[in-house]
C-alpha cells in the first residue's frame, strides 16, 4: 500500500535495543559459539555475502537492463514477478515482485511496517537499518527525514510515496538513470545501481 508524503513531523528517537526476535537470535547464536557448533566469522562472511553481494547483484542487473532495453522496462513496471522469474531470480520471499519507478515528480521508498518483507531474490538478506523499528515506523510518518539521514535530500516538489511490503506483494524500486551513460553498457550501467537505490533510501552512483 502506498504512502504519499509531502512534508514530515518532528524528529523522533531511534529505538536503541533491537527487537524481541533480534535479542533471540544473538542470544542463541551466543549459546551456539560457546558451545564450538558455529564460527562468528564464518557466519559473518555468509550474511555479508548475500547482504551485500549476491542479492543485490542480482536486482542492479534487472535496473541496469530496465535502463538500457525499453522493451524489457515496459514489461518489468507491467509484471515484474514473470519478467524475473524468466531471469532465474525467484524463490522464497520472491513469489510476486511489483516495481515502481522514480521520475523527476515522485521518488518511491519501501518499508516493511509489520516485520522485514523484502525482494530476497533480487537483493538476498534485508540489512539491519531495514528491520530496525525506527526505520519501520518512521519511514511513512517522516519519510523526507529518514531520507536526509540517509544522506538523500529531495527537491521540494518531489512527492514521497512510501511502499509497504506485505507477506504476498514485495516491492524494488526502479531508480532513474544517471546522467550522462548514455554510451555505457549493460555490466557498466550494473555496476552504478546501489542496493539502498533499489529500496529508495539512497541513488545511483554517477559514471566516473
Amino acid at each position: 500500500m502506498p504512502h504519499d508524503h509531502h512534508d514530515h513531523d518532528h524528529d523522533h528517537p531511534h529505538a536503541l535495543l533491537p527487537p524481541d526476535p533480534a535479542l533471540r537470535v544473538k542470544a542463541l547464536e551466543s549459546l551456539l559459539t560457546q558451545k564450538g557448533l558455529i564460527d562468528p566469522a564464518a557466519l559473518d562472511a555468509i550474511i555479508d555475502t548475500y547482504e551485500n553481494k549476491i542479492g543485490p547483484k542480482n536486482g542492479a542487473h534487472v535496473v541496469a537492463r530496465a535502463w538500457a532495453d525499453p522493451d524489457f522496462k515496459h514489461a518489468l513496471l507491467e509484471d515484474a514477478t514473470a519478467v524475473v522469474a524468466d531471469l532465474g531470480f525467484y524463490g522464497r520471499q520472491g513469489e510476486h515482485i511489483v516495481v515502481v519507478e522514480n521520475t523527476p515528480d515522485v521518488h518511491n521508498m519501501i518499508v516493511c511496517t509489520l516485520c522485514s518483507c523484502y525482494p530476497w531474490p533480487l537483493l538476498g538478506i534485508p540489512p539491519a537499518w531495514y528491520k530496525s523499528d525506527a526505520y519501520r515506523a518512521r519511514a511513512v510518518r517522516e519519510p523526507r527525514q529518514v531520507l536526509a539521514e540517509f544522506g538523500l535530500h529531495l527537491p521540494e516538489k518531489t512527492r514521497v510515496r512510501v511502499w509497504d511490503s506485505t507477506a504476498e506483494i514485495r516491492y524494488l524500486v526502479l531508480p532513474m538513470r544517471p546522467a550522462g551513460t548514455d554510451g555505457l553498457g549493460l555490466q557498466a550501467l550494473t555496476d552504478l545501481v546501489t542496493r539502498d537505490s533499489m529500496v529508495g533510501t539512497g541513488l545511483p552512483l554517477s559514471p566516473a
